[in-house]
């Protein structure tokens, strides 16, 4: 496993470097002049040319990478032209603002989807896994905008109970805190509630019905037992590729969620990136997203070893 681990965290490393290059090429042919971002859109070409030359923004693009990527390797993304601000510190924020808002959803969408999927399969054919299945449904058909209207009409306008939009740090108090965040993790947990439960109740379904289960019962074992330690634990296995996915989606994916709600978290600070045409921002905002992506797929593999000891990671893999 040490080795594997390694292989693993080498190939994640390849993958963001490759995609900090992608990054950097698409960003590079975007119309924003940064020169002109500083100086503004009229001042005189040879002003503009004159700082071009001085922020090596004339030099070939491999050589502008290098640059960019050997200070982002430490920490240093630039200075954010529009707000002169250092980005590091500005994009770190709003992680972490987003961080919380992801993990407190994906808290709830593990162990609600995977508690309804199992519940599905055990009462199956039942009203109660109608009654999730049809949900399941309406969770993948809906789109996201769609249940943040929802909860803002519902919970904001007609129960008056949560804010519409809007956010409060922690040190204005927990309950001011939590009141905001409310809307936006419900959100969140209905539109990505949906492939979790569903996927979990089809591998519990295949699960339940494997010779390992029918001689578990055979000896006697409580039907709990049963379901969690022996079906449960193989049948999350292609649940936990859902949901390292989901926490990818949560982090880079809340794009709309964060706008809606006013949020200021990753996801609204790239929008805003896009639209004022900051690529400095830009820039550190998608390699982070990429990093999570990356390691999200690393703890996937992990799980999948310790959930299952039969893998064998660099001989076999079934």
């Amino acid at each position: 496993m040490t080795g594997y681990v390694l292989r693993r965290l080498v190939f994640a490393a390849f993958v963001v470097v490759a995609v900090s290059m992608l990054i950097f090429a698409i960003t590079s042919l975007l119309p924003a002049n940064v020169a002109y971002l500083i100086l503004g859109q009229f001042a005189p070409p040879e002003q503009v040319r004159a700082l071009e030359i001085k922020l090596g923004l004339l030099d070939p693009i491999p050589v502008q990478y290098w640059r960019w990527a050997s200070a982002a390797f430490v920490g240093d993304f630039g200075v954010s032209m529009l707000m002169d601000r250092p980005v590091a510190p500005m994009v770190g924020e709003a992680i972490l603002r987003s961080a919380v808002l992801a993990g407190i959803s994906f808290v709830f969408i593990a162990v609600v989807g995977v508690g309804l999927g199992v519940l599905a399969a055990v009462k199956r054919n039942g009203p109660v896994d109608h009654g999730v299945s049809v949900a399941t449904y309406l969770g993948i058909a809906v789109p996201e905008f769609f249940w943040s209207i929802v909860v803002i009409l519902l919970f904001a306008g007609y129960f008056r109970w949560l804010p519409a939009s809007g956010y409060e740090p922690m040190d204005k108090g927990f309950w001011t805190w939590a009141h905001h965040i409310v809307a936006p993790v419900m959100t969140l947990v209905f539109a990505h509630l949906a492939h979790v439960s569903r996927l979990t109740r089809s591998s519990m379904l295949e699960a339940m019905q494997s010779p390992y289960v029918t001689a578990a019962r055979a000896k006697g074992l409580p039907e709990r037992t049963v379901v969690l330690r022996h079906a449960l634990r193989n049948a999350m296995l292609p649940t936990i590729t859902v949901l390292a996915l989901d926490v990818g989606r949560l982090m880079g994916g809340i794009v709309v969620i964060e706008t809606v709600f006013s949020y200021p978290g990753l996801g609204r600070l790239l929008v805003f990136s896009i639209q004022s045409r900051d690529l400095l921002t830009l820039q550190a905002g998608i390699l982070l997203v990429a990093a999570v992506y990356a390691l999200a797929n690393l703890a996937a593999d992990l799980l999948y070893a310790w959930l299952n000891p039969k893998i064998r990671y660099g001989r076999s893999v079934a």
